[in-house]
């Protein structure tokens, strides 16, 4: 699995490997059923604590992106679409709000980037 950790980030190493993980599963790089790798190989791999790989995978699991079968491991769970499209719209929110930012500060009006993205849109 690659998955690359930065120790200069502010983001914390469990959230790097919850993101990373998040973003191959909605991109459809690990599919419903996929077996992630164990927790201690994960670890040793990344050369991280156990703990931190734990924390990571509790939480994919408590957002329903995982699913833990005693004994076996961890799987890639069932896509939950309305999870998934929840999850794209809080990223699009975000880099929304980071573009209207940057355009009261250029002194864009909102109508120019209504256009602005309109033709970023029907661009694709």
């Amino acid at each position: 699995m690659d998955i690359i950790i930065s120790n200069s980030q502010s983001e914390p190493i469990y959230a790097q490997i919850e993101n990373q993980i998040k973003a191959m599963i909605m991109q459809g790089k690990l599919k419903e059923g996929d077996a992630l790798p164990s927790m201690r190989n994960l670890a040793k791999e990344l050369r991280i604590s156990l703990i931190t790989t734990k924390r990571a995978y509790e939480e994919l699991e408590r957002d329903g992106f995982i699913a833990t079968v005693a004994g076996k491991g961890c799987f890639v769970a069932a896509k939950n679409t309305q999870l998934v499209r929840e999850q794209n719209l809080r990223e699009i929110e975000a880099l929304l709000s980071r573009a209207a930012e940057i355009a009261r500060l250029c002194d864009v009006s909102e109508k120019e980037l209504i256009e602005i993205l309109s033709c970023i849109y029907e661009e694709k």
